[in-house]
């Protein structure tokens, strides 16, 4: 079985990080998870940024892993740092094997300049044969158009690093783990871009389908990883309570030994372990089958 966690951080906008840090790494110690993604970190040069400082310290705390941190210039702050990098992590008990990282698109509007401004990514790892996937959208209910290009962009890109990994011959089964995408999403499970990623709807004549993890094995409550009635860091943003927050795992349709099958799905990190509550969202873990998981 593979265990995958899931969390925005928020280490750059939102308050008091320097305690916060120290409840992000109590989380990620009770997960006690196989792989780590996580969004919304800051890296100040080659070397030195949250993701190196969370590492060490669970680390130190008896939880080693390998990671990657892939992210992009960030306005004043590149102005101020030519190194400053704002992006996303993996995390894993394995050694990294591959890497990827990707910008992704925006819509032209003039009137909203935030979109654009920010840099929005997908990173890739491979990991003991996993293809792990994180990404960060754009964040306003107002921004569904840029999420559909992203959405897009992101299904694109997933396809061209698997290549033939999925395909099925009829009467066959497939072995490998299917591609597992984290991230937060900033949108609804009800908003077209989400619904295109579970397969609900065609964007551009294209198709797609990932298992929400949620939806397969969560509990019946709502799944909220944004809620400002009970995040005090939410409650600066007049929205929905709403879960923004995903792990999709792709199409296990016919894999040997149900490999890819989402056993179960829990909300983490809303219940704070060192007094204060690790971020402005709650995050993610899913147990995965799979059969050939490694010592």
């Amino acid at each position: 079985m593979l265990r995958i966690m899931s969390l925005n951080v928020g280490s750059l906008f939102e308050p008091d990080w320097e305690t916060r840090r120290h409840e992000v790494v109590a989380q990620i110690l009770q997960a006690d998870a196989d792989v780590v993604c996580l969004q919304e970190l800051w890296r100040e040069s080659a070397d030195v940024g949250i993701t190196e400082w969370l590492v060490e310290a669970l680390g130190q705390a008896g939880l080693p892993y390998h990671f990657i941190f892939g992210g992009h210039g960030f306005g004043a702050f590149g102005e101020q740092n030519p190194d400053f990098r704002f992006g996303s992590a993996v995390l894993s008990r394995w050694p990294i094997e591959d890497q990827h990282l990707w910008a992704l698109p925006t819509a032209e509007d003039p009137h909203d300049p935030l979109p654009a401004m920010m840099p929005w990514e997908l990173l890739h790892a491979r990991t003991a044969g996993l293809d792990i996937f994180t990404t960060h959208l754009a964040p306003a209910p107002t921004h569904g158009r840029h999420r559909k290009l992203q959405v897009l962009e992101i299904d694109k890109l997933i396809r061209e690093i698997r290549a033939d990994l999925d395909s099925y011959e009829w009467g066959g089964q497939r072995v490998l783990v299917p591609p597992i995408l984290t991230g937060d999403f900033n949108a609804e499970p009800d908003s077209d871009e989400i619904r295109f990623l579970k397969g609900f709807t065609t964007f551009n004549e294209r198709t797609t389908f990932f298992q929400d993890a949620w939806a397969v094995a969560g509990d019946d409550g709502p799944g909220y990883t944004s809620d400002w009635r009970t995040h005090p860091l939410s409650e600066m943003l007049n929205i929905h309570r709403k879960r923004i927050d995903y792990i999709f795992v792709g199409d296990p349709f016919r894999r040997a030994g149900n490999v890819g099958r989402v056993l179960d799905c829990r909300v983490v990190a809303n219940e704070p372990i060192t007094g204060v509550q690790a971020s402005d969202h709650r995050g993610l873990i899913a147990e995965i089958t799979w059969p050939t998981r490694p010592d």
